[in-house]
């Protein structure tokens, strides 16, 4: 007597080649043929099987779905928006608030504060002979500026800095 049931049947159907995730991604790495892809909001990291000309520091607002048939590897189902996040040093110093910020902050701490509006500031106080090394490690750190100017939905980031604070304003 033979089972009158396919074994197929039982098993659960496998819906993720059909998901798609949206998200904000980061270009981490890009070459001619592949790319890799970190959501900026849960730090997955996607690698794609083929490169729709994305560049590295591109942030994305896309949908991306897994390859068949192993789905290992994803593709760019639709790309909402493609843009860059600059990171500029300014000559002016920080502000009178972020100045204040400082006052109330031992050196090596961090202080976060919303903007008014979109975006955040960060204060940093570090000893005042480092603080030319300190802009330069923010400057050198864009992977994670940009991932969180990409959070915060900010189009801009400007380091300013005086002897012993620096400010990184991610702005609209």
């Amino acid at each position: 007597m033979t089972d009158a049931t396919d074994p197929e049947d039982d098993a659960p159907e496998s819906t993720a080649a059909t998901e798609h995730k949206e998200s904000t991604f980061l270009v981490t790495h890009a070459e001619a043929e592949s790319a890799v892809l970190t959501d900026v909001h849960d730090g997955q990291v996607h690698t794609l099987s083929s490169n729709p000309d994305l560049e590295v520091n591109d942030v994305l607002e896309a949908s991306i779905a897994p390859d068949p048939p192993l789905e290992v590897t994803h593709r760019v189902v639709d790309i909402e928006s493609k843009r860059t996040i600059p990171i500029e040093e300014s000559p002016e110093p920080p502000t009178g608030l972020e100045c204040d910020l400082a006052d109330d902050q031992a050196v090596g701490e961090v202080s976060r504060e919303p903007r008014a509006g979109t975006g955040e500031l960060h204060v940093l106080t570090v000893p005042e002979e480092t603080t030319s090394e300190a802009v330069s490690n923010v400057i050198e750190d864009r992977e994670t500026v940009i991932a969180r100017a990409a959070r915060l939905g900010v189009d801009r980031v400007e380091i300013r800095s005086k002897p012993g604070v620096v400010s990184v304003r991610y702005l609209p």
